[in-house]
């Protein structure tokens, strides 16, 4: 009985084994290297679409977002001045220090 589980225990290691040699030799080969390019290559071109389009869908969110606060804002902003109305805005101009102490020598009116 104990022969019987080494040799089923042996037996399996060689299987394991060659497969595992097999594997090695076969990736190591002309197709097997190309087969592995080609899966790098896959891969790569696939994470680019990913996060491409990943970034679209961000792109598409923020224009969303930044939509609906221009909405708010513009809602909250002051009134536009009606063009028609006959108001008149009246300016105010600040007098420069010169022009201060010529009127503080006058004096008084």
């Amino acid at each position: 009985m104990r022969g019987g589980i080494w040799f089923t225990a042996g037996a399996a290691a060689g299987v394991y084994g060659v497969v595992k040699a097999r594997r090695v030799a076969e990736a190591l080969t002309t197709d097997g290297l190309r087969d592995r390019i080609g899966a790098a290559v896959l891969g790569a071109r696939m994470f680019r679409d990913e996060v491409a389009q990943g970034h679209a869908d961000a792109e598409v969110r923020l224009r969303q977002h930044y939509r609906g606060l221009e909405a708010s804002r513009t809602a909250l902003d002051a009134p536009t001045p009606d063009p028609t109305s006959t108001t008149s805005i009246e300016t105010t101009t600040t007098a420069g220090p010169a022009a201060l102490a010529s009127s503080e020598e006058e004096g008084p009116s």
